[in-house]
């Protein structure tokens, strides 16, 4: 993952808060490329939302890890996470915006494909001191195939 680069007179708590919410989308990251579904259902909070393209919205723990299981069993990802922008807009919320890009691999069809995305975070701060994806949604950076 690239990080967000440090800027200088940046006081010291936007600095914690800016590196936890970079090593929570490392683990994301981490998990994402391995397939690994328990890791990537552990990173969102309890009430966590995922919005991918064209699908409903997977709200909860239980539909998140469904929703990344059927991901998992359709593509396997190779995928670098660029954080553009972190924006810390109180003691426990946060929002990143990112950039992806690498390769996903379509089991079906057993094809190795170019995958480039953006991506938008809403990041929460629990009870626990640890930061957490509350919301997530990307599209697609790629033009659509002809």
């Amino acid at each position: 993952m690239k990080r967000l680069s440090k800027t200088t007179g940046q006081l010291a708590g936007v600095a914690d808060a800016q590196a936890e919410i970079e090593d929570a989308l490392q683990t994301y990251e981490t998990a994402l490329n391995g397939s690994d579904v328990d890791t990537v259902s552990t990173v969102f909070t309890a009430d966590g939302v995922f919005m991918a393209p064209n699908s409903p919205s997977a709200v909860g723990t239980d539909a998140i890890r469904a929703a990344y299981n059927g991901i998992f069993q359709a593509i396997a990802f190779e995928t670098e996470l660029t954080v553009a922008e972190i924006v810390q807009l109180a003691s426990d919320w946060a929002f990143v915006r990112t950039n992806s890009s690498g390769f996903v691999t379509v089991h079906s069809i057993k094809q190795r494909v170019p995958d480039a995305n953006h991506e938008l975070f809403v990041f929460k701060k629990g009870d626990d001191d640890q930061w957490k994806i509350a919301r997530y949604s990307f599209a697609s950076t790629l033009p659509p195939p002809r």
